[in-house]
C-alpha cells in the first residue's frame, strides 16, 4: 500500500516514464514480503535501454526492473535506496521521508 505522495508528483512521474526520461518518486510503504521497509523509491524510464544503463551505475541487475507495460521502473529499498537517492542529489527525498534517520 503506497502513501504519502501527492497526486500531482505521481502524476509528474508517470509523464516523465512516458517520455523517456528518469523520474524518481519516494512514497511511503508497507508490504509484508519487506518487513522493515517503509518507504520505497520507484526509478521509472519507459526507454527500457535507458533505464537499464542508469541502473548499472548503481549495480542494478537489469532482471530487477518491473517491467510493468506503462512505467517500467526499479524499486528501492533501504540503504541502496538511500545511497543512490544521495548520489543522485535527492536530498529532498531523503528529508521528506527521513531517510537518513534509519
Amino acid at each position: 500500500m503506497a502513501f504519502g505522495v501527492k497526486r500531482e508528483e505521481l502524476k509528474n512521474w508517470k509523464s516523465r516514464v512516458a517520455d523517456g526520461e528518469i523520474a524518481i518518486l519516494t512514497h511511503f510503504w508497507i508490504d509484508e514480503r519487506f518487513p522493515g521497509c517503509d518507504t520505497v523509491t520507484k526509478v521509472g524510464c519507459s526507454d527500457l535501454s535507458k533505464l537499464k544503463a542508469w541502473g548499472e551505475q548503481y549495480g542494478l541487475h537489469p532482471g530487477w526492473i518491473h517491467l510493468d507495460s506503462h512505467y517500467p521502473h526499479f524499486d528501492l529499498f533501504g540503504d541502496r535506496q538511500y545511497n543512490i537517492l544521495l548520489k543522485e542529489g535527492c536530498r529532498d527525498h531523503i528529508e521528506r521521508f527521513r531517510l537518513d534517520k534509519k
